[in-house]
């Protein structure tokens, strides 16, 4: 089964928007996202130098490579699969994506199918009579205020269909500690807690359980118990020396003085 969108079968249908610099905008978001298509149906007014501007030179060759159409049933004609997009729920619109969730749904569908993703105009998003030709709709959930820019919503849809095209990362797995590891560690814990007194010689397991489910809720990896043993044995190194250089002083020299 298929594990991420083919981009190159989605296009973005812009239905009757009011502003050219839309249009323009929304072909840098499209570009931006790893989408080449994009649809204009009935623009007001179109002027391609206002959509030039804000599409930038990066994204010209889309705006000069767009289609336009008189209607939304000649633009949708070749889409085998069409999402239109609303703010508004209830009524007629039960049944709404997220964004997210809608990139899920159609990684499957596009492997062998046209996908429309139809945006309505500014002012009034698409009609009811729009929307019976879409297969799924989707909304941009947002906090009070529902309206956003064409060419955000653009963005923020373009976006999430990108990164469903994008191959899963490998999770990272270290090399974890293996038992006999472990074990080589908490018995030298075990010696060196008890030869400085921090846990009772008479019944060290308890004490060592604790330590054990602490290390356990942190799954340690091989070069971590490297490293605690080799504290254990600075530990154990330096104790010794300490305890040596006490002999060596003597009784008078340990007690701060002779005569």
């Amino acid at each position: 089964m298929p594990d991420k969108i083919n981009l190159k079968n989605v296009s973005i249908v812009l239905h009757r928007p009011r502003y050219s610099e839309n249009i323009g905008a929304a072909a840098r978001a499209i570009l931006n996202m790893g989408i080449q298509d994009l649809i204009v149906v009935a623009p007001h007014n179109y002027d391609q130098l206002k959509a030039l501007k804000l599409a930038t030179h990066v994204a010209a060759g889309i705006i000069a490579n767009l289609k336009i159409y008189d209607s939304l049933t000649a633009a949708l004609a070749p889409f085998a699969y069409v999402v239109g997009t609303t703010a508004r729920l209830g009524g007629q619109r039960q049944r709404v994506n997220t964004p997210g969730t809608l990139a899920e749904r159609l990684i499957p569908i596009s492997q062998r199918n046209q996908i429309a993703l139809v945006f309505g105009p500014e002012d009034k998003g698409l009609s009811n009579i729009d929307l019976r030709a879409c297969h799924a709709l989707v909304n941009i959930p947002t906090d009070k205020f529902t309206s956003i820019n064409l060419a955000q919503a653009v963005m923020i849809l373009c976006y999430e269909l990108f990164q469903a095209s994008r191959p899963a990362k490998q999770a990272f797995a270290p090399r974890l500690a293996s038992r006999h590891e472990l074990d080589g560690m908490y018995a030298q814990l075990q010696e060196i807690l008890v030869r400085i007194s921090y846990i009772n010689p008479e019944n060290p397991d308890y004490w060592m359980n604790n330590l054990r489910r602490f290390f356990n809720r942190y799954g340690l990896r091989a070069r971590e118990v490297s490293i605690i043993r080799g504290i254990c044995r600075q530990i154990n190194w330096y104790g010794g020396k300490c305890y040596q250089d006490g002999l060596q002083a003597g009784p008078a020299d340990a007690k701060g003085g002779g005569e």
